[in-house]
Parts: structure tokens; C-alpha cells; sequence
């Protein structure tokens, strides 16, 4: 016989006379059942987040979980992934050298020693690295937003001239369009960010340059984390027919993934695209010229 009393008004009490159950029995079977369910739920979730962003560790894994509503610690997670065999089994690349300093060229000095921005096109950083394909090596020139970690401007090419330099910064310069004194563009000391080429396209549009220390990898912390995260997750293990194939991978990486839907722990775990439109309507209208010339006087 069914109770005519609405389901959200019985206590556990009626439901187990209204079942002929022990109320006893039923907390017994519920604490057995209950929390082997809920780990199932879990551990099913993160294998689908896991096999869905196959170079994520157990921390961005946590913070999906929690963008998806579900709340598990990370040191469960951690643990879930290890009995899943979930973890990344990660290599150390190899890196050859990208960068010739000995030029004749003038180095500026460092002007983003210090110096931490309060919005968009305030600091842009640069750096090149190599691609490998099936029988030669590509080189990669990024260009990133170091307040978003936006990739505003790459590019690709089979050689190390400052074309490929420029072309990733005439990108840039087209999607963000900075205004005029407003911007530090800093980059190693190589020839391609040195070069009269590159240092009139900066001029003209009114961007100071920055170069970093003799053998400090980090003042351009930024760029290279962002190379490291390029080879971990997109590079590493492809294996690229040619320069067509690999600029077409790369730019989904680049526009798909890492801008749209990877998780960086220094944006509290959101893309960069997604940050950059959860920005306040009023950053954009503030002038950043004075946050910025307080900082000049920084020496390398």
C-alpha cells in the first residue's frame, strides 16, 4: 500500500516500517554502500577529466573536478590517480640552443626586473624554441600576455631569422592593438629581438623593449614556462610529417587548449581567456603608463 504523504515528508524511521526493514540494518547497509558509490562517482570522473587532458597532474585535476562541482581534496585525488595508474610519466626534454647573444647589436636593459602587472598590455614576454619534425627542426616564436598568460601572437617557420620573430609580434600587435607608451615587450638578448628589424617594428608602435640578465633564465620565467608546457603536452611524443602539420597542431594547442580551456594555477586555476573576460569592464579604461614608469628605474 502506497502512503499518501508527499516522499520529502517521510523520515528514514517510516520509510523502514513502510519497507518492513530494521532501521539498524539500513544504516549498516548504507555505510557500507553509500561511500563505495560516492568513490566510484569519483574515481569514474577523474578518468574521464584524466583521459580528456591526458598531461594534467593530480592538482589541475582537483581544480576541474571543483570547476565541475564536485569537491574532492587533492591528496584524494592523488591517490585515486595512483591506484588508477593515472599519472603522468613525464621527460625531461631535450633543449638545443635557440639563442645567439653575440652580436653587435645594442642590448637595452632589463626593465621588467620587478615588475608586476595590474593589467593587460602592460608586459608582454617573448622567446623562441625548436619544434621537431619527422626529418628536421621547425623554430617556434610566442609571444605571451604576462598578466593573462594569453598567447597573443607565434609563429612557425623552418629557419631563425627575425622574420619569424616579427611575424609572431605583427600578430600580436594586431589582436591587442596596445596603446602608443603604454607597454614593455621583454625577451632574451638574442639577435632576432635585437636586430634593427625588430627594434624599429617596437619603435613604431611605441613598445619599450626589455632584455633579460646574461644567463638568467628567470626573468623571462613566463615565456619559458610556457615552452615547457608546449613540449610537455603538445610536442613530446608527436610526431609532425612536416612544417604544414605541425603549425596546424600547434595552433589548435595554442588557440584551443592552452588560451581556452587549460588550467593555470597562477590564474586560480582558470584559462587565460576566460580570465581575460572576467577582467572588470574598468581595467581596460585605466591607464597603465604609471604603474609602469614607476618601475624603470630598475636596474639589470
Amino acid at each position: 500500500m502506497t502512503s499518501p504523504r508527499p516522499q520529502g515528508e517521510l523520515t528514514v524511521e517510516r520509510m523502514c516500517v513502510l519497507a518492513g526493514v530494521n532501521r539498524a540494518g539500513y544504516y549498516r547497509h548504507w555505510k557500507v554502500s553509500a561511500p563505495r558509490q560516492e568513490e566510484t562517482a569519483v574515481r569514474d570522473t577523474i578518468q574521464r577529466v584524466a583521459l580528456a587532458n591526458r598531461r594534467y597532474g593530480y592538482r589541475r585535476i582537483a581544480a576541474q573536478l571543483r570547476r565541475d562541482g564536485l569537491v574532492a581534496n587533492h591528496k584524494r585525488v592523488l591517490r585515486l590517480m595512483r591506484r588508477d595508474n593515472l599519472l603522468c610519466l613525464r621527460k625531461r626534454p631535450f633543449v638545443p640552443v635557440t639563442t645567439d647573444s653575440r652580436h653587435a647589436w645594442r642590448v637595452v636593459p632589463n626593465l621588467a626586473r620587478g615588475l608586476v602587472p595590474t593589467d593587460l598590455d602592460q608586459l608582454w614576454v617573448a622567446d623562441i624554441t625548436y619544434v621537431r619534425l619527422a626529418e628536421e627542426f621547425a623554430f617556434l616564436a610566442v609571444l605571451l600576455d604576462a598578466f593573462s598568460r594569453r598567447v597573443i601572437g607565434w609563429a612557425l617557420d623552418m629557419h631563425l631569422r627575425a622574420s619569424l620573430a616579427t611575424t609572431a609580434l605583427k600578430m600580436a600587435i594586431e589582436a591587442r592593438r596596445p596603446a602608443p607608451d603604454s607597454l614593455i615587450h621583454h625577451s632574451d638578448r638574442g639577435v632576432q629581438y635585437a636586430c634593427a628589424e625588430y627594434t624599429v617594428l617596437l619603435e613604431a608602435h611605441g613598445i619599450q623593449p626589455s632584455m633579460s640578465r646574461v644567463g638568467n633564465p628567470y626573468d623571462n620565467a613566463k615565456a619559458e614556462s610556457f615552452m615547457k608546457t608546449l613540449k610537455q603536452e603538445e610536442v613530446d611524443g608527436r610526431d609532425y610529417r612536416d612544417l604544414s602539420q605541425a603549425r596546424e597542431a600547434i595552433s589548435a594547442f595554442i588557440e584551443d587548449v592552452y588560451n581556452r580551456r587549460r588550467l593555470h594555477s597562477a590564474l586560480a586555476y582558470r584559462p587565460p581567456a576566460e580570465f581575460e573576460a572576467n577582467l572588470p569592464q574598468s581595467a581596460a579604461t585605466v591607464s597603465s603608463a604609471p604603474a609602469i614608469s614607476c618601475e624603470r628605474g630598475a636596474r639589470p
